[in-house]
């Protein structure tokens, strides 16, 4: 059974966002040695609960609904939940069987407009379509400008986390400016990485640009193709399939 939506002043709340009673627990970072090698880990760790694919992974309390909602924030892991069970980042349902073509529709903020890249690493959990309109509404994040595909094939790539200097034990900046740096599992990286979120890789994706004004007009839009648009009337939503990227209007 999923969990309920949680509301806060009227806002139906994410379900990976944190909620202020679920901040990162302190924990002592120290050298390591075991079967995979010398990383990091935790002076107290307990492998079980500690680690995920032989990644050390941050401490988080699981209390949603505590307190007030961090909506700039990621529970690290819920996020880890929902990507490995292709659960939907908002209402916390599963996405498996939700479309007939079976795949699975990611969005994420980007004020660049660059569509996802085919192979590109995503720490994004995958919508409901009707979820990632409420999305796109309510989330400032994503008002700034949004991309989204329709993939065909997530399979787990690694982590993104904080990188430890083996020498020094001190955290290092990350390469591109983000707070957390893309760790693959197979990178030797990965046993000096403190994990806060899981990523997969995004294959066979189909660009799309969804808005919603109202209740009514939907546009999808094929990034180099012709926009199709859907209108709903009272609310109703319709399912569009596009053949070969031509026009076609529909009235429910």
């Amino acid at each position: 059974m999923s969990p309920r939506r949680l509301v806060w002043n009227g806002l139906r709340v994410p379900f990976i966002t944190p909620w202020s009673a679920e901040r990162m627990l302190p924990g002592t970072i120290e050298l390591r040695r075991g079967r995979g090698g010398v990383g990091i880990g935790y002076r107290d760790e307990y492998s079980r609960a500690d680690r995920w694919r032989d990644a050390l992974w941050v401490r988080v309390p699981a209390r949603p609904g505590v307190g007030r909602p961090l909506l700039d924030g990621v529970h690290a892991l819920r996020q880890r939940q929902a990507m490995n069970h292709t659960l939907c980042q908002v209402c916390s349902k599963s996405t498996v069987g939700t479309r007939r073509d079976e795949r699975q529709l990611f969005v994420a903020g980007a004020g660049s407009g660059r569509p996802f890249a085919e192979g590109e690493p995503t720490t994004t959990p995958p919508l409901h379509e009707l979820c990632a309109l409420e999305a796109i509404r309510e989330c400032p994040h994503l008002a700034r400008g949004y991309v989204a595909s329709l993939v065909e094939y997530t399979p787990a790539w690694g982590v993104a986390g904080i990188v430890y200097d083996p020498r020094t034990l001190r955290p290092l900046p990350s390469g591109d400016g983000e707070d957390l740096t893309l760790v693959e599992y197979d990178d030797p990286l990965i046993r000096w990485t403190l994990a806060a979120r899981a990523a997969v890789t995004l294959h066979g994706c189909t660009p799309v640009t969804v808005t919603l004004h109202g209740c009514t007009p939907v546009t999808v839009t094929l990034h180099g193709c012709t926009p199709v648009t859907v209108t709903l009337h009272g609310c109703t939503p319709v399912t569009v399939t596009l053949h070969g990227c031509t026009p076609v209007d529909f009235a429910a």
